[in-house]
This record gives structure tokens, sequence and C-alpha cells, in this order.
């Protein structure tokens, strides 16, 4: 026998949201599944919360941070990174949350949701031509680095822990992977 789950497209989940019905969860659409996210613990809401501050400071204009805050995806996915660093567009984000082409690059942070992060949602990122995706190993205090999409999928991927970072967005901001990994 086998298992057949039942995919929602993005509209359908926004009226879910809109109904109510998913208001005592905390859920995120996912390649057309609703999956439940994994709770915040103290590390990762701090850890996360600081280089929100600092990458807010260092990119002054160029980009807003956005914390915490769903993203439309158009492969039926409406995740919510840790960290979307999108464009500036006031209130346009009143009509919608930011698509692929509003987005600089995300970060995550993980800890129980290390595996969904590091391959599901690298997998989802890449599919929409996110250029890059950061994670930070809470684990083991690094920062996972994906670049370079070809074929659907990210060709590069860099495990760092110490040094600068230039994204590919900002070849000129250097941003200090000690600060981000928050170690």
């Amino acid at each position: 026998m086998s298992v057949i789950v039942a995919k929602w497209t993005i509209d359908e989940y926004h009226r879910m949201i809109d109904a109510g019905i998913l208001s005592d969860r905390q859920v995120e659409l996912l390649q057309g599944e609703i999956v439940e996210m994994s709770p915040e613990g103290e590390p990762h809401a701090y850890c996360s919360d600081e280089a929100g501050e600092y990458l807010a400071k260092l990119l002054g204009d160029y980009a807003k941070i956005r914390q915490a805050k769903p993203i439309t995806l158009p492969n039926d996915s409406e995740p919510e990174p840790d960290i979307a660093i999108v464009q500036r567009l006031g209130r346009e984000y009143r009509e919608h949350h930011p698509y692929p082409e509003n987005i600089f690059w995300l970060i995550e942070y993980a800890n129980s949701s290390l595996e969904k992060d590091l391959e599901t949602k690298s997998q989802i990122y890449a599919q929409v031509g996110i250029l890059e995706y950061w994670v930070v190993n809470l684990k083991q205090l690094n920062l996972v680095v994906f670049r370079e999409i070809l074929n659907g999928e990210y060709a590069t991927k860099l495990t760092l822990t110490e040094g600068i970072i230039q994204p590919l967005a900002f070849p000129d901001i250097y941003v200090s992977i000690k600060r981000i990994i928050n170690s």
C-alpha cells in the first residue's frame, strides 16, 4: 500500500491561515506540505537575533533584514527563514511576502532542524533561484554556505568557522563569520 500525501497550494495555505485553521500551530509550507517548525531554544533565538542586528547595521540602506517572516516561493513553498536579506520595497510587502527576485540571501539557524535546513530547504531555495543560502549549525558552531546553482541544486557548499565572507549580492561588504555564528 502506498501513501498519498495531500499537497497544498500557496493560495490554499493562505486561506487556511485567514480562516484561523493554523493559528495555534507553528508551521510552514514546504513544496506543498504543511510542516511543523521546531521550537526555538535559547541559543537559536539569541544567535539569530544578534546576527540580524549585526547585518542590519552592516548593510544599512542596502537591504532590509526580515527575521522569522515568511517568503513566498513558486514551488508551493512559504518557509519562514530565521533571517532573510531582501530588497527594500517598503509598503509593497503589505501586499506580498518577498519573492525569490526580492531575496539577496537567506540564513537559517539549526539545531534540531539541521537535516531539514541542510537538505530539504537547500533544495527548495536552489530550485527557485535564490543565489545564496547560509545555515548556522548550532551544534558544531560553523557556517555552511550554499552557492552556485547548477541544474536546480547548489553546486558549492562551504563549511566555515572563522574569517570573513563577502555575500554574492554585496561583494564590497565583509561579514564576520564569528558574528554570524555568535561563538
